[in-house]
């Protein structure tokens, strides 16, 4: 398994202490997060990554999770990190809660939005065939890929956080992201592998969840993370950090203060 070297954006560096690695979620990129990444640095230095195959980090044809925490761990060898704290939404939390699982002396405070250690039954097939199938030589602006996408993705703030993947070069529209490689690997990032290292995470861990979201599953939380604190957002869906920006960092910056 080769790791590969993350793109990042890098916020508040003339802080000294320890400092945050956020992870984004599946389809999304560093540029997601840059607004909470700003609002959390006002104390400590925070690295906003681009997972393997997403923004401008690096394509590679295998993406799962032991893979992605390879991934984490080659950044912090290459910025001279011994330890970080690590807060991760959806597939971003799975990266994180995995890489605490393998590499906990490099784990300061861990936070997971909105996801739990587990294989969910949903598919992304819907998501990826649509994005597949868009005609891309025939469009002519993106409110056109918005219409096309409609009838299979509806959800309209889903859709425009998909084609925030689409860009516009030489007056042709392509994919920033490798669809095929979404499609293969997509099995990988709806599972949690058992972790091999140890058996449970005992550190003190903030899971948030969205009060209209049904992600977190207390029983798989508490196996491997057995001194986890959920706390709810309220009016919050699955994109709390989104819903609820101002309560979603004053969460998170109280346990980082803790």
């Amino acid at each position: 398994m080769q790791a590969v070297e993350l793109a990042f954006e890098v916020f508040g560096e003339q802080y000294g202490g320890s400092p945050l690695l956020i992870l984004h979620g599946f389809f999304a990129s560093s540029r997601n997060w840059r607004s909470i990444a700003r609002q959390l640095a006002a104390e400590r230095p925070v690295y906003v990554l681009d997972m393997r195959n997403h923004g401008v980090s690096p394509h590679a044809e295998h993406m799962d999770y032991p893979a992605m925490a390879a991934d984490i761990a080659l950044f912090m060898e290459t910025q001279d990190l011994a330890k970080a704290h690590l807060l991760g939404h959806s597939m971003g939390g799975k990266i994180a809660m995995w890489f605490a699982l393998h590499y906990p002396a490099r784990v300061d405070k861990l936070m997971v939005a909105d996801i739990a250690p587990v294989s969910y039954v949903h598919s992304f097939d819907n998501t990826v065939n649509a994005l597949k199938d868009l005609p891309l030589q025939a469009l002519g602006n993106r409110k056109q890929a918005e219409e096309w996408l409609e009838a299979a993705i509806p959800d309209l703030n889903y859709r425009q956080f998909l084609l925030q993947n689409l860009l516009l070069e030489n007056g042709v529209y392509r994919w920033r992201v490798n669809l095929d490689f979404f499609h293969r690997n997509a099995h990988h990032i709806v599972a949690f592998p058992e972790p091999v290292a140890i058996a449970s995470y005992p550190e003190p861990v903030l899971f948030l969840s969205g009060e209209h979201s049904a992600y977190i599953q207390t029983d798989a939380v508490y196996r491997l993370f057995p001194n986890a604190s959920i706390n709810e957002i309220p009016g919050a869906g699955h994109w709390l950090h989104v819903d609820a920006p101002e309560l979603f960092c004053r969460r998170v910056g109280d346990w980082l203060g803790r």
